[in-house]
């Protein structure tokens, strides 16, 4: 490649202020935030944390069923807690990567031997349950508690690279400069800062879509340094999710068979569910070591019994 080949580096405008882009997110969500049974002022912390588990991943519309299920049958941490961890799976149903309905069963259980059954109300107890990430600890500790902290999902690094850095889409992982960004931006005020982090995450999932941007109803479009650099594309790899044929479509097959069926499920019947024989045994063997899925002998298994 030539020099006058070359790209050259992006010019990302100079970043707006922070009250300009503070506010005016704020005035629109006001009007328009979705109705979310988990935004209710008399949503509980665990109804916080579950919405938080279950939306990783999960479309909202998917979601709404599976929670309102979940905390009609467990609507403490320690009701979730005095059950097997298999029936955990069997509620989580078809959402998807149901290691999360053993994460929240094992935080359940920690917030029940550690903190009375109550979601503890501090990011570094939060953060120190089984299963609970910087992020989930961030957003429970912001959501349910009001307090600061940077609330960092896909939706708000998007909206947060397009504001600021000019670029299409974040990075793959969560980078030190969007760690610092997104302190940066967070308002003084930590009932302030919490409803920022939830309108900004609003606004990435209506109006700063990944793929189809409403830019013309956007409330800080005017200040945004990627609409003034022309919308540069995404520069990084693209990411595609394939589900057909994979070995998480072949998981979610066998868990399938166990979670419609009550006490041990035999490897013929496993074997009904799947017909090529050396993929359904790789997806066997790690729902086993991911513990979703117990041997009890003689080709036997079951979901996990705790």
């Amino acid at each position: 490649m030539s020099a006058r080949d070359t790209p050259g580096p992006t010019v990302v405008p100079t970043a707006p202020a922070r009250d300009d882009l503070v506010a005016p997110v704020l005035t629109w969500y006001e009007t328009n935030a979705r109705e979310l049974p988990w935004r209710r002022p008399d949503a509980t912390p665990w109804a916080v944390l579950v919405s938080e588990i279950m939306l990783q991943q999960t479309p909202v519309p998917r979601v709404l069923p599976a929670w309102d299920a979940w905390l009609e049958r467990w609507p403490r941490p320690v009701d979730l807690a005095a059950e097997a961890p298999g029936e955990a799976v069997r509620m989580w149903g078809r959402l998807g990567y149901p290691r999360r309905a053993l994460r929240l069963h094992a935080a359940a259980s920690a917030m029940a031997e550690r903190h009375g059954g109550e979601v503890p109300d501090s990011h570094e107890a939060l953060r120190a349950l089984p299963g609970i990430g910087d992020y989930t600890a961030a957003a429970v500790a912001s959501f349910a508690f009001g307090q600061r902290h940077a609330v960092l999902d896909t939706n708000v690094r998007r909206v947060l690279g397009r504001l600021v850095r000019g670029e299409a889409q974040p990075p793959t992982s969560l980078s030190t400069a969007e760690r610092r960004l997104g302190d940066a931006l967070l308002p003084d005020d930590p009932a302030t800062a919490a409803r920022w982090g939830v309108a900004a995450m609003e606004l990435g999932a209506l109006v700063c879509t990944a793929r189809s941007p409403r830019c013309r109803v956007c409330p800080v479009a005017t200040v945004c340094a990627w609409r003034q650099a022309g919308k540069p594309s995404h520069r990084g790899p693209v990411r595609r999710q394939t589900y057909a044929g994979t070995d998480r479509q072949v998981r979610g097959r066998l868990l399938a068979v166990l979670r419609d069926t009550d006490g041990p499920v035999t490897r013929e019947t496993l074997e009904a569910a799947w017909d090529e024989p050396v993929q359904r045994e790789r997806a066997l063997d790690a729902l086993v070591a991911d513990g979703l899925v117990e041997p009890e002998g003689d080709d036997t298994f079951r979901l996990p019994a705790g």
